[in-house]
């Protein structure tokens, strides 16, 4: 009996060391796994930068030849035409694996909307040896500035219009005229296909958006949009002014917005209109803090908030 009762106590005590140690393993797990989706998702490569559009790419005897379909300044301007020789190294790069450059001893880059003119060369050390890359492709301001569009809602009062007295007319010069873009932003505009001199309120912020890391979606409707970042969703809505619109965005603009954004799971909803802005809009943010209007008025100060030189 004696033998047997040992056998118990010794067995018990067994198991009640493995269930100890299984235990502690079972922590250990649970602790790690924290740690290790921080390492996944710290591994996750950032979204693609948005890259300076490609007109046409050959290569002939010793020149590859890289043409980009975007608007050039009428004055040179000699660090966008840096950026975009630095773009064509890296177009020659990807597209080394479809055609040979073996022979390729120089990129020359040429640039412009309708009949593109030269804008630089770029000499290879030996016939198809490219430098090595110094920075992601892409034209980005995700590390330059803190994303404005993740910022709070516009709540500045300091200007507010009434169509019937404050607007300057009943027919709206195009926006790009009336706007203050400093050279970095006017440069990246240029880089990515979008003319700062004619583009409307709604090019323009879609065109940030991708520069600040965002992938959007167009939805199906030619007006509207979906953007994404670090797991963030916003529900986009143009509304560009055309000739003979009312100067002021209309009730019926702004409600349709709002019914849309409420249906669209979206984190945050954002109106982007050359229009101006009712009064209304400001009462809205404040009862709807994840609505946000960004009208006529308020585009020159969101740029100048992003203190980009």
């Amino acid at each position: 009996m004696t033998g047997i009762v040992t056998t118990l106590i010794l067995l018990g005590a067994g198991l009640l060391v493995l269930y100890l140690v299984l235990s502690r393993r079972r922590k250990l797990r649970h602790l790690e796994k924290p740690d290790a989706a921080k390492d996944e998702t710290a591994a996750l490569p950032e979204p693609a930068a948005p890259r300076a559009p490609v007109a046409e790419f050959h290569v002939r005897g010793s020149e590859a030849r890289v043409t980009f379909d975007v608007p050039l300044p009428d004055e040179d301007d000699e660090v966008l035409n840096e950026i975009l020789v630095d773009e064509a190294v890296e177009v020659v790069r990807e597209k080394r694996h479809a055609l040979p450059i073996d022979d390729v001893t120089e990129i020359v880059v040429l640039a412009g909307k309708g009949q593109p003119r030269e804008i630089g060369r770029a000499q290879l050390k030996a016939p198809g040896e490219l430098p090595p890359p110094v920075k992601p492709p892409g034209f980005s301001y995700t590390h330059l500035v803190p994303d404005p569009f993740a910022s709070e809602a516009e709540t500045d009062h300091s200007v507010v219009y009434d169509t019937k007295v404050d607007v300057p007319a009943d027919v709206l010069a195009p926006l790009a005229a009336e706007l203050r873009l400093p050279a970095g932003l006017s440069r990246g505009l240029r880089t990515v296909g979008v003319d700062p001199e004619t583009a409307t309120g709604p090019e323009l912020i879609l065109a940030l958006l991708r520069m600040f890391g965002y992938q959007i979606e167009n939805t199906g409707s030619v007006d509207t949009y979906l953007a994404r970042k670090d797991g963030v969703t916003i529900f986009l809505r143009t509304d560009a002014y055309q000739p003979g619109d009312h100067p002021e965005l209309d009730d019926g603009a702004i409600n349709r917005f709002l019914a849309d954004f409420s249906t669209s799971r979206a984190d945050q909803g954002l109106l982007v209109t050359d229009k101006y802005g009712p009064v209304r809009i400001y009462e809205i943010e404040s009862r709807q803090p994840r609505c946000r209007f960004l009208t006529r008025e308020r585009v020159q100060r969101f740029i100048d908030s992003m203190a980009l030189g």
